[in-house]
């Protein structure tokens, strides 16, 4: 059996996070996103499989704790970012004005 290497391991974590940011990014319903509690569910899903994935990857001593946690932190700021960005768009766009 092959070894994994933490580079491999670790840039297939950033992976699967750009992939749950692009999910957010790609949904072209916005009330959706903001009124949809499956959609919800389904971005915590991904989430709650990454946390795990990056924990076993540092019990494995593949990442450090440190790398691990800061990739779920990042991940968790941009995916705020990304909500915030939605729900500024639909405030604009509820009030008249174009984006």
């Amino acid at each position: 059996m092959e070894s994994i290497s933490p580079e491999l391991a670790l840039d297939l974590l950033y992976q699967e996070a750009d992939r749950i940011k692009m999910l957010i990014k790609n949904q072209q319903n916005h009330l959706c996103i903001t009124q949809c509690k499956a959609f919800e569910e389904i971005v915590d899903t991904q989430m709650y499989g990454l946390s795990r994935q990056v924990s076993f990857s540092i019990r494995l001593g593949i990442i450090s704790d440190e790398t691990g946690q800061q990739l779920l932190s990042d991940l968790e700021r941009d995916l705020n970012q990304l909500y915030n960005d939605i729900y500024e768009e639909i405030k604009v766009i509820e009030n008249g004005k174009e984006v």
